[in-house]
């Protein structure tokens, strides 16, 4: 009797009370995957936080997009024909953790500071912003206008793209570092997250490895 109540009370709950859907949204960006997020970690240009997580949804501020970009770049040997002294920067005192990477992004015109030589360091980034930045440091394809519109017209969203971002994001999309949904919308304007980042780098880090000169068909010796 007890067991038959219980059940009963069971299909009472579930009848009144709705199931909430986890689903992801057809349109939603994907989620990084953990092992694009793991081999920027081996390759440490990002990290955990101390607990051990990553927090793949954390926003992405301009000192940390800094300190990345010099590691992922080398950034601190394109110094060796820039100016060695140092800019000042009102709000990134010398005792700033991320203070030499600023300087050194600052120097290489990968970045660039606000009226006053502010850098508003915890500002955060938009994708726009983020992902021009990149390839600012990678290397901005010099399409001609054209060319650009043509890349971008297959995105519903590339009208949001701010003007001075086309071309870079252009560049992106033709390298296939950016991370899209199902439609191909890029949502340049929304925040960047850690996860957004790591998804870039993991796909530059892919560019970078070294492929084979000559197919290798198994069984078959290449000499």
């Amino acid at each position: 009797m007890k067991k038959l109540l219980g059940t009963l009370t069971l299909i009472t709950l579930l009848q009144t009370c709705p199931i909430i859907a986890h689903a992801q949204s057809p349109n939603a960006i994907p989620v990084t995957n953990s092992e694009y997020i793991q081999k920027v970690i081996d390759s440490q240009l990002m990290d955990n936080f101390p607990d051990g997580e990553f927090y793949r949804d954390r926003l992405i501020s301009r000192a940390e997009l800094a300190s990345i970009l010099v590691k992922a770049f080398y950034l601190d040997k394109r110094l060796i024909n820039q100016q060695k002294q140092s800019i000042f920067v009102p709000d990134v005192p010398s005792s700033n953790s991320a203070y030499q990477d600023i300087q050194i992004v600052l120097k290489t015109e990968i970045m660039k500071g606000y009226r006053g030589n502010m850098f508003f360091p915890n500002q955060k980034v938009t994708r726009a912003e983020g992902l021009a930045i990149f390839a600012q440091a990678y290397g901005v394809f010099q399409f001609p206008d054209d060319t650009v519109n043509e890349i971008l017209s297959s995105h519903p969203d590339a009208k949001n793209i701010p003007d001075w971002a086309r071309k870079a994001i252009a560049t992106v999309i033709t390298e296939e570092f950016i991370n899209m949904d199902s439609q191909g919308n890029i949502y340049p304007l929304r925040p960047m997250t850690r996860g957004d980042l790591a998804y870039v780098l993991s796909k530059y880090l892919q560019r970078q490895q070294k492929q084979p000169e000559t197919p290798i068909v198994p069984g078959i010796s290449p000499f």
